[in-house]
């Protein structure tokens, strides 16, 4: 089995209060566009769409079945959040963006990714492999999904929330994921 590395570098930026951290990207075939979250199908740009300004479609291209990798980078950093996945390295046990087919290989090396981002509070898992491997490197109980537990790491105590995934594979409704999202981001950046 061949290993994949991860294609992009970590989005941290200064002011960032969130670490979001998904599995690993889909194989590029699956893109619309160059950034996290870049399959088509999958719902994260339409839930902060959704949450921030009332508009699911806000960061599509209009008539594209694309993404605009430049309004959610400027959204990110305007908001403080920073993006990256738990595996740097993994195995595609089948040649799609399941995380059930991903075995990680060497995992995201978390507490350095934190070196970058001082502000940081919390760190945000986005599906399943994502919270096994944080739960995995940092010893903590798995919250429920749409909960959150404290770490600590470093001298520095964050709060991990574990999200329902943005797949749409996950059997929730937009909305309703939008909701569990709306109430961290609330906590987290205290502004919607």
């Amino acid at each position: 089995m061949q290993t994949e590395r991860h294609p992009l570098e970590p989005f941290l930026p200064k002011n960032a209060k969130i670490l979001m951290l998904g599995s690993f990207p889909p194989p590029k075939a699956r893109w619309s566009m160059e950034f996290f979250y870049p399959n088509w199908i999958n719902d994260m740009w339409r839930l902060m769409g959704h949450i921030f300004y009332n508009d699911r479609h806000h960061f599509e291209l209009k008539g594209e079945k694309r993404f605009c990798k430049e309004r959610i980078e400027a959204f990110c950093n305007e908001k403080g959040i920073a993006l990256y996945d738990t595996a740097c390295e993994v195995v595609r046990l089948k040649d799609n963006a399941s995380d059930k087919f991903l075995e990680v290989v060497t995992p995201t090396d978390i507490c350095a990714l934190l070196e970058h981002i001082p502000h940081c509070t919390a760190i945000v898992t986005t599906g399943e492999k994502a919270t096994d491997v944080v739960t995995a490197t940092f010893g903590c109980e798995k919250p429920a999904v749409g909960n959150m537990t404290t770490i600590t790491t470093n001298n520095r105590t964050l709060n991990f929330w574990r999200m329902p995934s943005s797949s749409r594979a996950y059997p929730l409704a937009l909305e309703k994921k939008a909701e569990y999202y709306k109430m961290m981001l609330q906590t987290e950046i205290g502004e919607i």
